[in-house]
């Protein structure tokens, strides 16, 4: 054991002298005298020494350190660059933030003229404008914050350098410094290069920063002024703004100068240009959908001109439709233009209806008996009048004079009309347009009150009053009748993607669409509905309204006991149900099925749909429950109290539901099968979410639950193939001679027939009755199993006739 100590006393003392040596920074004291020591405790500093090097590691730094940590310096600095590089966009914020300061400069310089150059029209625009600033500029900050953010974290990591304790020893260290001098030279190029970029993104940062400030507050102030002069405009409009149109002129405010006139029409269409600029992608996606709409139309029309049938269509009596169909498209496109933006000003939906309104003459030319034709041209006309009154600037009481002019002739127009409906109402066999007398009537009766109220309005001095009641009416009627034809158009898109889908299918092309038409009709009128209320309240100035009350009323929050919920969230969950139930009622039409008896053969087909309409029902029902915030745990509970009533009293429709998922996705019958179920037989006609029905050789529908479908045993006739097996069978004279009894003969009789299969041979069997008769058994294969009665009389009418030819038959 002291052997063992020594040796390692001794060994440690050459460890530490060893490690001094290597040492390039330990400072040499080989030559310095040895201070004396006292013996007590030089036992045990060798003790200390000993534990200190051995079970010790140096960590005194080395050269590969101080390269590493440069290393790390120079990939930091050069993220910085990388980093920096991502802000692409600030020169594009600079400059949509600086168009938008000239945007509000305008708006400033336009409300701080007089109220008399600019109407309510020009008041919705500037409100309009103001809210597409103002959700720009959140859009604007949000990105700035972002960059912010950006330029923030990596001054962090540039300020973090300061703390590497070998970094800082290298520049303190004049050795270290002269030994890494090339390596020290790019770094400072590196670091002043970095701190070149922090510093100029930063001051362009908070400089855009400023400016976006600046804009929001200018735009918070300009719509607060907005919002005072639309109710002040409100509030005078019931009142008596003007004198009455036959007093004299002198007591009116002079109108603005020409020059002023000029400005102010100058500034408008800045600003419309800096809307439309800004909101291009709304018309990009509106555009979009005309062209697949225009695709859509061609490819059909297309499909069916190159098999040579185009004359499928003639019994569809389509009015707008063509080959190449411009002009439908163009409705359709205009007619949806208010739902791409529902926020446009004014303009917008003007310059919209006034195309939809020029499409709809070049139309009409074609379709409307020459005396109509020449009413609708006036009516355009008086159209024209109500942007023209507003661009020409005419001075206020000549304006006045202008408007009783146009209104008192647009509802002269409207009443000659009604009085003479019974000529251009659209009877039964009336070709021009598909919608209900009562309904037109009503368009036309709105048209002639709202012109009657205009005038009346005009005459006791409440001009912006007249205005809305005489630019509603012209709007009112001309979209009515564009949404008229818009619905229509879709209908008979319909129609024309039902019948090319049923001839590429080869399936037969006379259906019932009458039934067809009406139902998608009542779905499109919904949309056409919404589209007429939106632009109705815009022109009455009362869509902001309605929409701020609504957005109140929606995202309220209420609680009934424990449970909140909105009422934007209950009809948003009743509207995506309902999109989906539609969905999955009118997708079987695109693909030709319309549910006769031509497309149940095509099993396959019909399987998919029906997979594809529970499929569309289930996302349909999770996206609604997405979609209205309602959380899990709150569906939980639902749930869990739906399993109570389900325990209670709805276990037979959860039974046929189930069952009817089972049906569809097992498939122990499609439709299109023969089958038997129970005492039922029938071929299957359509297998729903709840029944089934089937429809027997008597042309009964029978409606059977699914539960009850899976319950019963189910003979499948057709399932894996249409092949049955018929048997005939005769009684005979025994023949003289074997001979005159040719059971070849009989299979070659049978096998003549083009509904027996050729590669399962006829049998053929005889059985003796008596010493004179014979039992004739004939057995084959058929190969439509829906054919098996004309087959079985064809070649039972065959071997009859051979066998009478033997003089075989029994008298």
């Amino acid at each position: 054991m002291r052997r063992l100590v020594i040796f390692l006393a001794v060994f440690g003392n050459f460890a530490l002298t060893v490690s001094a040596q290597d040492s390039p920074h330990r400072k040499d004291t080989s030559r310095l005298p040895a201070k004396p020591r006292p013996a007590l405790d030089r036992k045990k500093y060798e003790h200390r020494k000993f534990d200190s090097t051995l079970f010790t590691e140096n960590a005194a730094a080395t050269r590969s350190d101080y390269l590493e940590s440069l290393e790390k310096t120079f990939l930091l600095l050069d993220q910085v660059s990388v980093t920096l590089g991502t802000l692409t966009q600030l020169d594009d914020l600079q400059g949509r933030l600086t168009q938008e300061q000239s945007a509000l400069a305008l708006l400033k310089s336009r409300l701080s003229q007089s109220e008399k150059t600019f109407n309510i029209r020009n008041l919705q625009m500037f409100n309009t404008l103001l809210d597409e600033l103002h959700r720009n500029e959140t859009v604007y900050s949000k990105q700035l914050n972002a960059y912010d953010n950006k330029v923030d974290s990596v001054q962090k990591q540039i300020t973090g350098l300061k703390k590497d304790t070998l970094m800082l020893h290298i520049f303190r260290d004049t050795a270290l410094t002269d030994s890494f001098r090339d390596q020290l030279g790019q770094l400072r190029d590196k670091w002043r290069q970095a701190d070149s970029l922090i510093k100029t993104n930063t001051t362009v940062i908070d400089d855009l920063k400023v400016l976006s400030s600046e804009n929001t507050i200018a735009i918070e102030e300009l719509t607060s002024k907005v919002d005072n002069e639309l109710k002040a405009v409100g509030g005078r409009a019931f009142g008596k703004e003007r004198p009455y149109l036959w007093e004299a002129t002198g007591s009116v405010t002079p109108t603005p100068t020409n020059t002023g006139f000029v400005n102010s029409v100058s500034s408008e269409q800045k600003l419309v240009r800096y809307y439309f600029s800004n909101t291009r992608n709304k018309r990009f996606w509106l555009l979009l959908t005309g062209l697949a709409f225009f695709y859509w139309v061609f490819f059909n029309y297309r499909s069916l001109r190159r098999m040579n049938v185009l004359n499928v269509l003639d019994e569809f009596h389509f009015l707008f439709l063509r080959p190449w169909p411009v002009a439908a498209t163009l409705v359709f496109l205009l007619s949806l233009a208010p739902l791409f933006d529902i926020h446009a000003p004014a303009i917008y939906i003007e310059s919209t209806q006034f195309f939809l309104m020029l499409v709809l003459t070049v139309i009409f030319y074609r379709l409307l008996p020459k005396d109509l034709f020449r009413g609708w041209c006036i009516f355009l006309l008086l159209f024209l009048l109500v942007p023209l009154t507003r661009i020409l600037g005419l001075p206020v009481h000549l304006e006045r004079w202008t408007d009783l002019l146009q209104c008192a002739a647009s509802a002269t127009l409207g009443s000659y009309g009604l009085l003479v409906r019974k000529r251009w109402i659209p009877g039964p066999d009336n070709r021009f347009t598909g919608a209900r007398a009562n309904f037109v009537i009503g368009a036309v009766c709105l048209y002639v009150l709202l012109n009657l109220a205009a005038i009346w309005c005009n005459i006791t001095g409440r001009v912006t009053l007249s205005q809305i009641f005489g630019d509603t009416a012209v709007y009112a009627l001309a979209q009515i009748v564009s949404l008229t034809v818009f619905v229509r158009v879709v209908v008979e898109c319909f129609l024309l993607q039902i019948q090319s889908s049923r001839v590429r299918k080869k399936y037969p092309v006379h259906f019932d669409f009458g039934q067809i038409a009406r139902s998608v009709n009542r779905g499109i009128a919904v949309l056409a509905a919404l589209l007429w209320l939106i632009v109705f309240s815009t022109n009455l100035n009362l869509f902001d309204a309605i929409s701020d009350w609504l957005t109140d009323a929606l995202t309220t929050v209420r609680t009934v006991g424990s449970l909140p919920f909105t009422l934007g969230g209950i009809f948003l969950f009743a509207g995506i149900i309902w999109i989906a139930n539609f969905l999955q009622r009118y997708i079987t039409y695109f693909f030709g099925d319309v549910g006769d008896d031509a497309a149940m053969d095509d099993k396959g087909q019909r399987s998919r749909l029906l997979v594809m309409r529970l499929i569309l029902l289930t996302l349909g029902f999770l996206l609604a429950v997405a979609a209205s915030g309602l959380s899990v745990d709150r569906l939980t509970v639902i749930l869990g109290a739906l399993s109570v009533g389900i325990g209670l009293g709805l276990q037979s429709i959860v039974n046929n539901f189930v069952s009817g998922v089972i049906l569809i996705f097992d498939r122990p019958l499609r439709i299109g099968d023969t089958v038997e179920i129970g005492d039922k037989r029938g071929k299957v006609r359509e297998i729903g979410i709840r029944s089934s029905r089937l429809l027997t050789e008597d042309g009964a529908e029978v409606i059977i639950p699914n539960g009850d479908v899976l319950s019963h045993n189910i003979v499948n006739w057709t399932l894996s193939n249409n092949h049955t097996r018929v048997s005939l069978q005769f009684n005979v004279v025994k023949p003289a001679k074997p001979d005159d009894l040719s059971t070849e003969a009989i299979q070659d009789i049978v096998k003549k027939n083009d509904n027996v299969l050729e590669h399962r041979d006829p049998e053929v069997l005889l059985n003796p009755i008596s010493s004179k008769q014979l039992s004739l058994r004939v057995f084959f294969w058929c190969k439509d199993f829906n054919r098996v009665p004309l087959t079985t009389n064809e070649v039972q009418s065959d071997i009859y006739r051979y066998l009478e030819s033997k003089n075989l038959l029994l008298e």
